[in-house]
């Protein structure tokens, strides 16, 4: 009975333990507050749980561009087909507070003309 409820207590403690881990990567706390737009050469593309990503060849350097949880972005219209390798992209977002890091989360697209609004509430005013 004793080793049950301490399996129990560290069954409930590991899973508080891993929704506060995917709370904070899926969050914003770990962005700047300024709008930072990157330019570049699509690399990759993923659109799949948790978050779609897409890397971004910017002047030499790789980005890696966290999108919107996987409805939200198909919601905003992109999807796999919507980008390739190659093609160019504006993403417009917060950059990672960390300036060593090449992350950001983008809350709009541009690809080939197409804009793709993957967190409308967020977008920069026009």
């Amino acid at each position: 009975m004793l080793s049950t409820l301490r399996a129990a207590h560290a069954a409930m403690i590991l899973t508080i333990a891993g929704a506060a881990v995917a709370f904070a990567h899926h969050g914003w706390s770990w962005t700047q507050d300024e709008f930072f737009t990157l330019e570049g050469v699509i690399t990759a593309v993923y659109v799949g749980n948790p978050h779609a990503t897409l890397d971004i060849d910017a002047e030499g350097q790789s980005w890696r561009v966290e999108l919107a949880p996987l409805r939200a972005t198909t919601r905003a219209g992109f999807s796999e087909d919507a980008a390739r390798i190659g093609d160019e992209v504006v993403a417009i977002g917060h950059r990672s507070r960390d300036d060593e890091e090449r992350r950001m989360k983008a809350v709009r697209l541009i690809v080939n003309g197409k804009t793709y609004d993957v967190y409308p509430s967020r977008v920069p005013p026009a």
